[in-house]
């Protein structure tokens, strides 16, 4: 009786409910600003940074992050990093502050992050940890006013297609999968403690507005509407790059078509003949033949990439052209009174 009253954490796991899906990541504002001080001492280049907090229901709570060391192509210091990432664990759980891992954080240039290496740093995540997300922060955005921070996590429907890497139109049909279903954008929300609310309320001023706060009325948004037409420009070039391929995997797939056709009626012919003299009739489908191979199709992959990627420069300037409207009718409702 005892014995079947004793039950293994196996059986255990096996019998909780399915998790209920991430709807917010909440981030402490200490660590929002450790991962913008990181990512500005390092501009232009690039950075990346582990998030470490709880995963609480619906909720991930993201408490505390420490930045990785640079990035090179060299074996032994990219061991010398995971060595780094796992004394600095090791040194959180001494002084307990929380240590479990919750995802990563990386900068970006003008929003360029939705790459094949992110979506396979997602899933290599995603091989000990379930729910994990990604913290883009984008630096050279933030300077116009904007905090530019977002956090992303893979869809599922798009992470049974990539385990099987199998990007065929006929599979995307099948899983009713499109390029705006790779990524899904979690809302943050960022909290602070009792103490440091308070203290932040002790040092708003009360002053009135001062010389400098006009700053933020400047105009000069070009230098970052031209670089995002920039990248555009070159996402369209890579897009059109796309397509000739899938123009040119149909081609062939036609002529293939048209050379399979005309194989057969000439096979028919001959089988027609073989029979009207008594022999017997050949295989009309011949797999050693060229033309019955299949025509290996192009992933469609790097196209949905490419087509979020221009759909979130689109965003940008239609959000950096909504901001130069709204300076010009502030600035002019300040020049009327």
């Amino acid at each position: 009786m005892a014995n079947n009253m004793v039950r293994s954490f196996r059986d255990i796991a096996a019998t909780q409910e399915v998790a209920s899906p991430l709807r917010v990541v909440q981030i402490d504002g200490l660590v929002i600003l450790k991962i913008i001080k990181h990512c500005k001492e390092f501009m232009p280049s690039l950075v990346t940074g582990q998030l470490l907090g709880l995963d609480v229901g619906s909720c991930l709570e993201v408490t505390n992050c420490f930045p990785f060391p640079s990035r090179e192509e060299d074996e032994e210091i990219e061991a010398d990093g995971a060595n780094y990432q796992l004394e600095m664990m090791r040194c959180l759980r001494e002084v307990n502050v929380d240590n479990n891992t919750v995802g990563w954080y990386q900068s970006t240039y003008m929003g360029s992050f939705q790459t094949v290496e992110l979506i396979e740093t997602f899933m290599n995540y995603q091989e000990n940890i379930k729910r994990c997300v990604c913290i883009i922060y984008d630096p050279q955005r933030s300077s116009q006013g904007v905090l530019a921070l977002k956090a992303l996590k893979l869809s599922d429907s798009f992470m049974d297609l990539y385990r099987y890497n199998n990007f065929s139109g006929e599979k995307l049909r099948e899983k009713n999968l499109s390029w705006v279903d790779i990524f899904e954008e979690i809302p943050v929300k960022v909290s602070n403690s009792a103490l440091v609310s308070a203290f932040m309320t002790e040092l708003e001023a009360d002053a009135p507005v001062s010389q400098c706060d006009y700053d933020r009325l400047v105009l000069s948004t070009n230098p970052f509407m031209e670089r995002n037409l920039e990248f555009l420009v070159e996402c369209m070039d890579d897009l059109s790059m796309e397509q000739q391929k899938f123009q040119f995997y149909y081609r062939n797939l036609s002529r293939q078509q048209a050379q399979q056709q005309a194989w057969l009626q000439k096979r028919r012919a001959e089988n027609k003949a073989r029979k009207d003299a008594g022999e017997d009739p050949l295989p009309e489908e011949d797999p050693s033949n060229p033309i019955f191979k299949p025509v290996p199709e192009p992933s469609r992959l790097d196209s949905f990439l490419i087509t979020n990627q221009i759909s979130n420069y689109c965003n940008q300037i239609n959000g950096f052209a909504g901001q130069s409207f709204s300076r010009i009718y502030l600035m002019d409702a300040i020049h009327d009174n």
